[in-house]
């Protein structure tokens, strides 16, 4: 009887083939997730790029209708992101902004957004987000007592090459965006496929920040450099440097190694400036870039009275995206040569450009 009873008996995992078993699913789990993860990122990347060619297939047809492309308006007035918006199924949102009207009013740092546009800051776009960014998609700013929501933009507009004075775009510059001057196809001589005309860059987080300077906060940075101490707009094209890191006379070409070490104040949007912090007014930190520094430098965006030097940022591993005036989509490697990239963002500056 016993040994019957026996046979009925249904065998159990013993502790040992419990914790194998585990083992094994650990080990593939570890396995798969990398693949999962960067499958995910691909995808992403990929609807990343197909934002850039809805917006570069935008400023072609914004041509074809103006006969130039999109301009810049300064510090008080439209971006070119807000003058493309029929172009992007945004008809509805394009025909609540009076263009007649600025988008921010005051002065100096006394500037408050205009109360006009209260419906039109705060719109969230999707196709001027990244999606492998995932920062705020929407800013809140105190002034004067009163708060203001701003939808976010993670693609940029080049105003240039950022070398010699194109980096200040109080005159004309070498790239797609001019202020108050809206370019022809016919002054592209370096040729549409050699040209950016849109790169993406990470959006701010809505943080300002005071380090010891020298110091950087944590990659991949969502802060730029403010670097206003020690450089002052000049009457002529270009800045002038005093001190701080920056050389004497005209700012041209600089080390921005010296300016990283004397500057201690980070801008992340807190007080109404960091990158990405509304596609609306044409405030070059929010809606526009240069080619000075090559993909996700480590050397961050600094930014001075409005100008900076700047670059292409992602969370894509190796690089960031970048639409050419051509209407194609490239990946521009972290490694890229400098002068290339620069050369690449100059409309009409005559460079060679190598491989890349």
């Amino acid at each position: 009887m016993r040994d019957k009873k026996d046979r009925r008996q249904t065998r159990a995992f013993t502790l040992v083939e419990l914790l194998v078993v585990i083992a094994i699913i650990g080990v593939l789990v570890a396995l798969l997730l990398p693949a999962v993860q960067a499958a995910r990122e691909a995808a992403r990347r990929g609807q990343c790029s197909n934002h850039l060619k809805q917006l570069v297939l935008a400023l072609h047809n914004y041509e074809a209708a103006h006969r130039c492309f999109p301009m810049g308006g300064g510090s008080i007035g439209y971006s070119p992101q807000a003058r493309i918006l029929p172009y992007l199924e945004q008809t509805g949102l394009h025909d609540r902004i009076d263009y007649s009207q600025p988008p921010y009013l005051g002065s100096g740092p006394n500037t408050f957004p205009n109360p006009a546009l209260a419906n039109v800051f705060p719109a969230v776009i999707p196709v001027f987000l990244c999606p492998s960014d995932q920062g705020p998609k929407r800013f809140a700013f105190d002034s004067g007592g009163q708060s203001y929501l701003f939808g976010a933009n993670n693609y940029m507009a080049s105003n240039g090459s950022g070398t010699g004075t194109n980096y200040d775009d109080r005159f004309p510059t070498d790239g797609l965006v001019q202020t108050n001057i809206c370019r022809r196809m016919a002054e592209f001589t370096d040729g549409t496929s050699n040209t950016v005309f849109m790169s993406e860059a990470i959006r701010g987080n809505g943080q300002d920040l005071t380090l010891p300077a020298g110091s950087l906060p944590a990659i991949p940075y969502r802060m730029m450099l403010n670097a206003t101490s020690g450089i002052t707009p000049g009457t002529g094209p270009g800045y002038t440097g005093s001190g701080s890191g920056w050389p004497s006379g005209t700012v041209l070409n600089p080390d921005l190694s010296p300016v990283l070490a004397n500057h201690p104040d980070w801008r992340g949007g807190a007080n109404g400036s960091g990158r990405g912090l509304s596609w609306v007014r044409s405030l070059t930190v929010n809606v526009l870039t240069n080619g000075y520094l090559p993909p996700n430098s480590r050397i961050p965006d600094i930014q001075f009275h409005g100008s900076g030097f700047f670059g292409p940022r992602s969370f894509h591993p190796g690089g960031a995206t970048a639409a050419f005036g051509d209407g194609s989509v490239r990946f521009l490697g972290n490694t890229i040569d400098e002068a290339t990239h620069r050369a690449l963002h100059s409309a009409s500056g005559g460079e060679a450009i190598s491989q890349f």
